[in-house]
């Protein structure tokens, strides 16, 4: 069921973004580019608005942001529940689970820390 409201919210804003871009280009480009400085994309002088502005609320980009949204529902944690299983990049780069560094019935004590 949650699979189906996020797929029926981001295609509805895909819809939506693709009319608007349609009918106001020129204001949606400044949405766009406004929303490039937030994440702080358009500080990179190779990457100009006409390489990446045009696949906003194309058919790739509402694939990704439901491949994304839709990754993001497997790793939520809820009291009395299983933990998700979310994947971890080990240091030697190897992808694994977090289940998989469970041994027998002993529990397994995550630690989180920042080193600056």
């Amino acid at each position: 069921l949650q699979k189906i409201l996020i797929l029926l919210h981001v295609t509805t804003c895909v819809i939506v973004g693709k009319t608007l871009l349609t009918l106001f280009p020129n204001a949606m480009k400044r949405y766009i580019l406004k929303q490039g400085e937030k994440s702080r994309m358009n500080e990179n002088p190779k990457f100009s608005y006409e390489n990446w502005g045009p696949t906003f609320f194309s058919f790739e980009y509402l694939l990704f942001v439901l491949k994304v949204k839709w990754k993001r529902l497997e790793d939520e944690a809820y009291e009395g529940h299983p933990a998700p299983n979310t994947p971890v990049v080990t240091l030697n780069g190897e992808v694994r689970h977090l289940l998989d560094f469970t041994r027998d019935n002993r529990p397994l004590i995550l630690n989180f820390g920042s080193c600056t």
